[in-house]
């Protein structure tokens, strides 16, 4: 059985495994040095500082993938605005659990007064995560050209969006603005 949480401390050791292998084998992310279980603790803790959420997906095995979401830029105008990200483990792709994890991220992300969502999606090839956003309503807004140099080659960065909830459609509450 495959069940949907909120990520805790305990995950830690999983998520930061499952990110070194994207590090170290994949293109979906520019780093290069996979971080440590404290960096990736660090970078959980403010996610969740800003009322932001971070999920896992796990089975009986243990974690199969983490997503969470965090200010796209720091400057207040921003503050409406989140960019997702979402990692799964070699053995969890083609399961549909990326779609279960970036459904469920919207979700709460709304909850926390996002109303656009950013997909900064690493290498034009990365057709799991440019199919998965797309299946969940995400549109393609640009290619950024050769702007990655990992591997021993160039990667662009694909740009997608999605509103949430109200989105532009009207301006936030003004305890919000």
């Amino acid at each position: 059985m495959t069940t949907l949480r909120a990520a805790h401390d305990t995950d830690i050791g999983d998520i930061t495994a499952i990110y070194a292998h994207h590090v170290l084998h994949g293109t979906g992310t520019f780093e290069t040095t996979p971080p440590t279980e404290e960096d990736m603790a660090a970078r959980r803790a403010d996610v969740l500082s800003k009322g932001l959420p971070y999920l896992v997906v796990e089975d009986a095995t243990g974690v199969l993938g983490f997503a969470y979401c965090n200010w796209f830029k720091p400057r207040p105008a921003y503050r409406f605005s989140a960019e997702d990200s979402i990692y799964l483990a070699p053995s969890a792709a083609g399961r549909g659990l990326g779609r279960l994890l970036l459904t469920e991220l919207m979700a709460q992300a709304e909850r926390s007064g996002v109303r656009k969502l950013i997909a900064v999606i690493g290498d034009s090839a990365n057709h799991g995560s440019i199919g998965v956003h797309r299946s969940c309503g995400f549109s393609h807004v640009g290619v950024l050209s050769a702007c990655g140099w990992k591997f021993e080659r160039w990667l662009d960065v694909v740009l997608m969006e999605r509103s949430i909830g109200p989105g532009n459609s009207s301006a936030p509450a003004p305890s919000q603005a």
